[in-house]
């Protein structure tokens, strides 16, 4: 039988889940190796300024679609342009996506949960153990990579089977406040150790002697991943949502919290990496690597990075949900089969396609698809190139298909916003939004 469509239970039950589809891998694991590649401080002013002129006005966009229409991805495309059926592609494209991001991004959840096991014992930091060893054993050893894998996939798979209000709304609520705690004792412990100050002047000064334009690509596919934009999860999201709620005020409070985690994740490595100098640029090991390493030389090491890992952990699985639940969402339309059985099916298929990216680091570790590997070749193709694109069909949408005066309703009905928010919404959604992804795109298919 199909299942009754769920509803959140509050505003703030909204906001903590749609801020835990945003505050994931993107924020705490890419946003320091990628700004440490890219160009430090510089690169996250960029961050900061793509987020808020693109970034907010589509997490605004997916809201308005999703709430307007009251339905899964797929369907409210097809909803709100009953004429032209094609547009339901804009939420196919977006299901891809989060299966492909689902593929590598419970790879790394998977990791997570293998440290995260591992540190509450007190055995990751041992005088006699190198971090970098102790990572390629963890990502080398096939059988602890799957293991870590099937663990986090469970996790998704008994979260979302419970549904919006008694799985994601109360995982979320859980999770996110407890987030927060540990990130406020992590940055107060990083800034106060010596040397840390080159830390902070890294990622906080800009300097745009590094800044390339492949740096500006990396930054608009940062701000689309830290905010889960362009894959539609959000429009499945808000389509659980009452008409009551501010979308503004919601998106606003999303964008802030994704920027301020960002902020937080920065100050809570940088000046660790730098007190102990470390390389800065470590990549997507960096805080497998790098940061055990640097926690060994702290007092109270082993509880820290504990802390940090499990924080971590929550991030990760708040980020995650949001990607099942597009999927689940979209699906259990389809098939007369129960939620908790379909998402037993979507994980088991989630956990087989993931197998390739788990194996990069081990048996697969030689194959190179455009140059990477498995893993680094999946989470570009995501990043910049179907998050771009998604955005750019969900921007053209919004703008020229839907009738102008729902989306002028949607957006500002249960807000105190006006005539002028509309219409800077509406400029930036029209000219400026997809100027910059063109030019970004452009400046791909030119490199690549």
């Amino acid at each position: 039988m199909k299942e009754n469509k769920g509803q959140w239970s509050s505003k703030a039950g909204f906001i903590l889940a749609s801020a835990g589809a945003a505050i994931g891998l993107g924020a705490i694991w890419k946003m320091p190796y990628v700004a440490g590649q890219s160009g430090g401080g510089a690169f996250f002013l960029i961050f900061v300024l793509l987020t808020l002129l693109i970034g907010l006005p589509m997490l605004l966009s997916e809201y308005i679609i999703g709430r307007s229409s009251q339905k899964e991805a797929v369907s409210a495309y097809r909803f709100l342009s009953p004429n032209t059926p094609a547009w339901a592609w804009i939420g196919k494209l977006g299901i891809l996506g989060c299966f492909l991001l689902l593929s590598f991004y419970s790879v790394v959840g998977g990791w997570i949960f293998v440290y995260s096991g591992v540190s509450v014992v007190g055995n990751v930091i041992e005088p006699s153990l190198d971090p970098g060893a102790f990572f390629g054993q963890v990502t080398g050893t096939p059988w602890i990579a799957l293991v870590g894998l099937a663990l986090f996939t469970i996790a998704n798979v008994v979260v979302i089977a419970l549904g919006v209000q008694n799985g994601i709304e109360k995982a979320n609520k859980f999770m996110m406040p407890l987030l927060f705690i540990m990130f406020f004792i992590l940055v107060i412990r990083a800034v106060t150790l010596d040397g840390a100050m080159e830390g902070i002047k890294f990622f906080l000064y800009p300097d745009f002697t590094n800044i390339t334009g492949k740096s500006i690509l990396y930054a608009l596919g940062q701000s689309f991943f830290a905010l889960a934009v362009g894959f539609s999860c959000l429009v499945t999201y808000s389509s659980y949502l009452k008409k009551d709620v501010s979308l503004p005020y919601s998106a606003g409070s999303v964008v802030g919290l994704s920027i301020f985690v960002s902020l937080l994740a920065g100050l809570a490595i940088f000046p660790v990496v730098f007190a102990f100098d470390m390389e800065v640029a470590e990549g997507p090991p960096l805080l497998f690597m790098v940061l055990p390493a640097a926690f060994s030389q702290m007092p109270f090491g082993e509880l820290f990075l504990a802390l940090f890992l499990i924080l971590f952990l929550f991030a990760t699985l708040t980020s995650s949900f949001s990607m099942y639940e597009i999927i689940v969402a979209a699906t259990v339309e389809k098939f007369k089969i129960t939620r908790a059985k379909l998402t037993i099916i979507i994980g088991v298929i989630v956990f087989i396609a993931s197998i390739p990216s788990t194996l990069t680091y081990s048996t697969l570790g030689d194959v190179s698809i455009f140059g990477r590997n498995i893993f680094d070749a999946t989470d570009f193709v995501v990043s910049n190139v179907i998050l771009p694109i998604g955005n750019l069909l969900i921007a053209f949408f919004i703008m020229h298909v839907m009738d102008k005066n729902l989306v002028k309703n949607e957006l500002l009905q249960g807000s105190k916003m006006g005539e002028g928010f509309y219409k800077t919404y509406r400029f930036l959604m029209t000219f400026v939004v997809p100027t910059v992804i063109i030019i970004v795109l452009g400046y791909l298919i030119i490199q690549y």
